[in-house]
């Protein structure tokens, strides 16, 4: 496939009277569709939907069901509040989802009958529940359960002080208090669902998680980091469990990798999992699918020279293939190997994202499936390709004039190939310089996707074009092209960057007299790396990003990334100051700076957001800071997103007046 300039289809219908162009307030007309579930008979295929309401200023998600044949969407399972995780009963007669109703604390289990009535609630922990998965013969449910928090009365509202003696002590979206970890700790249980008698499985100052049943209902895997110091590591595994009683678990693999995602061969005898890369190289390796033998034994690779990330193993229901989830150059396919090895294939490829994917009893597969003009819908695999299932989104996106995508190459000055993809205003003319945005990803171990970007989308219709490249850091390239910038931030992935821009410039379309930036985490780091190293951007805007890495150490969530990249600040001073060249030369940049963050990021926390902000305001330059209250590392409520929006087009716009362009070809 020649990846020099490929134009990604827009395929919309509908008159142009009745079309426009994509506003910030179009945050509360789009829905995310996601967590297919495809029922026993292959019938049905239960979902969950998200939507922004403007009244009540909230999200709320709920549980929905279509037809595999097609047919009106029924909602199944809906409130005020969130109701996600839907799962079939082996025999197809029940529903479990999770949801947090009437008096809960937290997410506990409801069971729904198919043959009528409202969900029921099945389990009260008050530490909450995350995952539920049904036991082959339907009398039982593995469940994920938080330890609960201390008794209090249910009248005393009264703050209570954190207290932690952990290592890692904070993680933005699984903490206990805003973010902080305590000895509160998540444990594997099993439900009976009649009566709904419990028995904990595992225990211990450990967290685990993703539990899988054997076919035989005889035990349960699970992953957990049992090492002597969980918290100064990665190296979690895949253990297994008697499902009848509490005993001590049996590991299963034994790398000092990230082992995760166990999932069972039908006759149990193989457990597929995905294995993680090199320990040193965090987030930067590539993961591979691995099986290994549930009697024990050493583990086998299935796929060692792929080079790329690989997630969500599933055996077919013949057991001769494992299905997963292939990252490659922008795209996630659907891809299969041979259980006993050989070469690999991908079942669902082209020009999109597939994000999770579920196959029947019977061998049918069903994805979550989104591209550059849809976002996220179901569809089924046929014979002869894609047949949707669900179209929550069609009815919008007909009347709006979608911006179209198209993918680049570009050549950094080392010769490094850079992919990017630029986003053209709908209504623009061909040939017209345009006002440009270089927009870039976070991670920095993520990438830009062939998928939905309804951000771009937004900037695109206000009159902006993006350039939104994947430089050396990111994803989808293998593992040299992501640990070039080991411990170097700022420096290849800021060179790549700006070679797309200069290639998108020297291509034409571009006024290089109107250019902005600016990205979200990473995406927001990158930006005051590229505002102190040039003056060419009229203006700039950073979301949760960062700038002073030596006063970071503690504040956010990253402490083993640190240790394992850059080292301890009291020995790698001088590195970590070599990372902070955006704050400690602020005084070069003269580029007007949008600051914008939550309170509660743990993430990265607002400090760094306002550390950036009160360097240049110190050093007298133009800057703004936004401050947004109850939210962390990624905004939630929906007036908060859509004010984001607005924010960042109206602070470009002020720098970057569209009357000094010439606007003609």
């Amino acid at each position: 496939m020649n990846l020099g300039a490929i134009v990604l289809p827009l395929l919309l219908a509908g008159p142009a009277a009745e079309t426009r162009l994509m506003t910030p307030g179009d945050v509360f007309t789009l829905k995310t569709v996601a967590d297919p579930r495809v029922s026993p008979d292959g019938r049905y295929v239960a979902y969950t939907v998200a939507s922004m309401d403007a009244t009540d200023d909230e999200s709320n998600t709920d549980v929905y069901m279509s037809p595999r044949d097609g047919g009106a969407p029924v909602k199944i399972a809906s409130s005020k509040k969130d109701e996600t995780d839907p799962r079939w009963s082996p025999d197809g007669k029940y529903l479990a989802f999770l949801a947090t109703r009437d008096d809960d604390e937290a997410d506990q289990v409801y069971l729904l009958d198919r043959r009528g009535g409202e969900g029921t609630r099945l389990t009260s922990f008050r530490g909450g529940v995350s995952a539920i998965v049904w036991s082959p013969d339907g009398k039982r449910l593995a469940l994920v359960v938080k330890d609960a928090p201390p008794e209090r009365p249910k009248d005393d509202k009264k703050p209570r002080p954190i207290v932690t003696r952990r290592r890692q002590f904070k993680d933005d979206e699984n903490g206990d208090d805003n973010g902080y970890l305590t000895d509160r700790r998540s444990h594997i249980q099993v439900v009976e669902v009649e009566g709904g008698k419990a028995l904990a499985l595992t225990s211990g100052p450990f967290d685990d998680s993703e539990p899988a049943w054997s076919p035989d209902g005889r035990h349960v895997a699970f992953v957990s980091n049992r090492t002597s110091e969980p918290d100064g590591n990665f190296d979690t595994d895949v253990f297994v469990v008697r499902s009848d009683k509490a005993e001590w678990p049996r590991l299963v693999t034994a790398s000092p990798t990230a082992d995760t995602t166990p999932a069972w061969s039908p006759d149990g005898q193989w457990i597929a999992y995905v294995q993680g890369g090199a320990p040193k190289d965090i987030w930067y390796a590539p993961t591979n699918l691995a099986v290994v033998p549930f009697a024990g034994g050493p583990g086998r690779v299935l796929t060692p020279s792929l080079d790329r990330n690989v997630t969500t193993p599933r055996f077919s229901p013949d057991g001769k293939t494992v299905f997963f989830l292939l990252e490659d150059r922008g795209n996630v396919h659907l891809a299969r190997v041979p259980a006993a090895g050989g070469a690999v294939e991908r079942v669902v490829a082209g020009e999109r994202v597939v994000e999770s994917y579920d196959v029947s009893p019977e061998g049918e597969v069903f994805v979550l499936e989104t591209s550059a003009h849809q976002p996220s819908e179901v569809s089924v695999v046929a014979a002869d390709g894609l047949r949707r299932v669900t179209t929550i989104n069609d009815a919008v996106l007909k009347s709006r004039r979608l911006a179209p995508v198209e993918r680049r190459q570009a050549k950094s000055p080392d010769g490094t190939e850079v992919e990017y993809f630029v986003v053209r205003p709908a209504d623009a003319p061909a040939g017209q310089k345009l006002q440009t945005m270089l927009h870039i990803h976070g991670g920095p171990a993520l990438q830009f996707t062939t998928g939905f970007h309804h951000e771009w989308q937004t900037y695109a219709g206000h009159g902006y074009q993006i350039v939104g490249a994947n430089p050396r850091g990111s994803t989808g390239r293998g593992h040299a092209y992501s640990r070039a910038i080991w411990a170097d931030w700022g420096n290849k992935d800021r060179i790549d960057l700006m070679a797309a821009l200069d290639d998108a410039v020297a291509r034409g379309g571009v006024d290089p007299e109107r250019l902005v930036v600016g990205g979200h985490s990473y995406g927001g780091m990158m930006t005051n790396y590229v505002i102190a190293r040039t003056t060419r951007f009229k203006a700039a805007f950073a979301l949760s990003g960062g700038g002073f890495y030596l006063g970071n150490f503690g504040p956010d969530q990253y402490q083993r990334h640190y240790e394992y990249e850059v080292g301890l600040p009291w020995k790698a001073t001088a590195a970590y100051l070599k990372l902070s060249y955006p704050f400690l030369e602020v005084e070069r940049i003269t580029t007007p700076a949008l600051y914008a963050g939550g309170d509660l990021d743990q993430n990265v926390p607002l400090m760094n957001t306002e550390q950036m902000y009160q360097a240049l305001k110190s050093a007298h330059k133009e800057a703004e800071l936004v401050v947004y209250p109850g939210e962390h590392h990624d905004l939630a409520r929906p007036s908060f997103l859509k004010d984001y929006y607005e924010r960042v087009l109206a602070w470009c716009d002020r720098w970057v007046t569209k009357e000094r362009a010439t606007d003609k070809p």
